[in-house]
């Protein structure tokens, strides 16, 4: 579960959840009592589901269920259906009827009783969740993330320690592009003798192995990135199922480039895989 995930419409939509408990412990109606005891403890709210039986399923059990399936659909991968429909789906359909249910009880209240504060709060925050839902994806002030982006920190991989100005691909690096590996050493003589270089092999084709991965495009150099939001990392066989997610404030290695807007990357701990969304990524 990564937090950073989450929209700022889903931090509104939390909230006016809150919002929707705690207004289910008031009072739906309001009467004048006249400071009759007995009438004042008539007063219900939508637990008295002798006085109110259909309120707390219909509007507050609603609600709270529709927000619950708008929130999750961010920590759930985006193939979880239920019935033939996305979880965002069934949020969005339960918000926008709790809405409507608490629209009707405001306009169909018992006769002599007044509107109470748990009924118009009911539907102020039932029309917040289902008005996010339906339009929070259109609106770029609540689909932006609800915490910001920290700046990455340079992690190199195999869990070694960072030295600054070194390395291939880190941030602030100088020099030509080495290895992803490292350096590469030179060949130590024998019983201190003059070190001989060692000739590079003449370029040409030669055998692929089938045991090991295509190598990289010719023009394509590996490169540091971090990407602006959770996203998965698939297989490089094609399966819909994410092997890892990337989070946000970690630096990933691109090794290949499979199209203009796909790499194949490696996580921390070596799996390789596609990223199909490359927008947005930082480069190192």
């Amino acid at each position: 579960m990564n937090i950073r995930s989450l929209t700022r419409g889903d931090g509104v939509v939390i909230g006016a959840a809150v919002l929707l408990f705690i207004a289910s412990f008031l009072n739906f109606y309001s009467v004048e009592c006249g400071g009759v005891p007995a009438c004042e403890d008539r007063i219900p709210n939508a637990w008295d589901t002798d006085a109110l039986n259909i309120v707390l399923p219909s509007i507050f059990l609603a609600g709270l269920i529709g927000a619950g399936l708008i929130v999750a659909t961010r920590f759930l991968p985006e193939s979880r259906r239920i019935g033939g429909l996305a979880l965002a789906g069934w949020g969005t359909g339960i918000s926008v009827a709790a809405a409507w249910s608490a629209l009707w009880a405001l306009m169909t209240g018992p006769d002599g009783a007044d509107l109470g504060a748990g009924s118009i709060l009911a539907f102020l925050s039932t029309l917040v969740v289902a008005g996010v839902a339906v339009f929070g994806p259109k609106v770029p002030a609540l689909a932006g993330p609800l915490l910001p982006t920290p700046a990455p920190q340079a992690v190199p991989p195999y869990g070694g320690q960072p030295q600054p100005g070194a390395g291939y691909g880190y941030p602030g690096a100088t020099g030509g592009a080495p290895s992803p590996y490292g350096t590469t050493p030179s060949p130590v003589p024998p019983y201190g003798g003059t070190p001989t270089p060692t000739p590079a092999p003449a370029p040409g084709p030669g055998p692929q192995d089938p045991a090991q991965p295509p190598a990289p495009a010719a023009d394509f150099a590996p490169f540091w990135f971090a990407v602006p939001v959770a996203r998965p990392l698939f297989p490089e066989d094609g399966s819909p199922t994410p092997i890892a997610e990337l989070a946000p404030g970690t630096w990933y290695l691109a090794v290949d480039q499979r199209g203009p807007s796909t790499l194949i990357a490696q996580t921390q701990d070596g799996r390789r895989g596609v990223l199909n969304d490359t927008s947005g990524i930082q480069r190192g």
